[in-house]
């Protein structure tokens, strides 16, 4: 409780930002489904919060949109004592790596990045089940945009630099985290007067979930959570902000849905063999016929790299 005691100001100050939410973007915007594969882009103090270390790829497709990214991240690790001849077991530090590149296909724009991750994990207790991290990501963005000859737009490419930072605890069942994306904001003046503005604003993020065991013998698991986001320009309908989700696990099997946006409906399955994963997410509408609308789809994929690797021993060691 005490810890909760010395959160509780950050997650205040979050929920004080989240009573309005903005039209601002997020960089990278899409595809949507990091936030369900690879939350450490959002939260940099999630990289190396497993015992494993994976390189994702997240493919995405929507109308004429086309965005994707390469990721990576693990906990370093050391080797452990040896016992006579045996060989020895790897240990882990404190230290969580990442590291990603993003390109990612709006309409007229267009952003191109790469982002580094480092992050410190401190123990909370002697078993080494409760962990409080801290992180930050520097990143550069490159922006293009191809013009607009009906308005008389000028092509226009900027370069600018960015970071984002984050705080995250987690246990063997509960996870929270606090996250700001993007502090340095747009690079572009506040009194410029072209009509075509950068799609970067600062964001903030709360992301709390539970895992319930169903069933031990059999992997099942229930994972409810929510990411709670928002921006700095406080605007927007509150119900907006609030992005739930729900995962169910069944050994090596996922299936799950996101509601980024409470218009369409969403869904997600992952399943992982010994050292790869493979996963889709789909965004539906639901007021409207599928083929009079286009459907969001995406795909993942993704490589277990981790020192204690998956394998007839450790099938499950995701």
């Amino acid at each position: 409780m005490a810890l909760f005691r010395r959160l509780s100001p950050f997650i205040l100050i979050v929920f004080a930002l989240s009573f309005n939410i903005a039209n601002g973007q997020q960089t990278p915007l899409k595809p949507i489904s990091y936030r369900v594969f690879t939350p450490f882009i959002f939260n940099p103090a999630i990289a190396g919060s497993k015992d494993f270390s994976t390189i994702d790829l997240l493919i995405s497709n929507y109308d004429k949109s086309n965005s994707q990214i390469i990721s990576g991240n693990l906990r370093l690790s050391k080797s452990g004592k040896k016992y006579f001849s045996a060989l020895s077991a790897p240990e882990f530090t404190n230290i969580g790596v990442g590291g990603y590149l993003f390109n990612d296909l709006s309409d007229l724009s267009q952003n191109i990045g790469i982002g580094g991750t480092i992050a410190y994990h401190l123990h909370l207790d002697k078993n080494a089940l409760s962990f409080l991290s801290v992180g930050i990501s520097p990143k550069a963005v490159y922006n293009k945009y191809s013009g607009n000859p009906d308005l008389g737009e000028p092509a226009k490419n900027t370069f600018f630099p960015n970071f984002d930072a984050g705080l995250y605890f987690y246990t063997s069942n509960f996870f929270a985290g606090i996250s700001a994306t993007n502090l340095l904001g747009n690079p572009e003046e506040s009194d410029s007067l072209g009509v075509y503005t950068i799609p970067v604003s600062r964001q903030f993020f709360l992301q709390v979930g539970y895992k319930f065991v169903l069933s031990r013998s059999h992997n099942l698991l229930l994972e409810p959570s929510i990411i709670v986001n928002t921006d700095d320009t406080f605007s927007g309908e509150i119900i907006d902000m609030f992005k739930p989700a729900l995962k169910f696990y069944a050994g090596n099997f996922c299936l799950g849905t996101y509601f980024n946006d409470l218009d369409k409906i969403s869904f997600f399955f992952r399943y992982n063999y010994s050292r790869l994963y493979i996963g889709t997410y789909f965004e539906l509408p639901y007021n409207s016929p599928f083929y009079k609308q286009p459907v969001l789809a995406e795909f993942a994929a993704g490589i277990n790299l981790s020192a204690i690797r998956s394998g007839f021993t450790r099938g499950n060691h995701w």
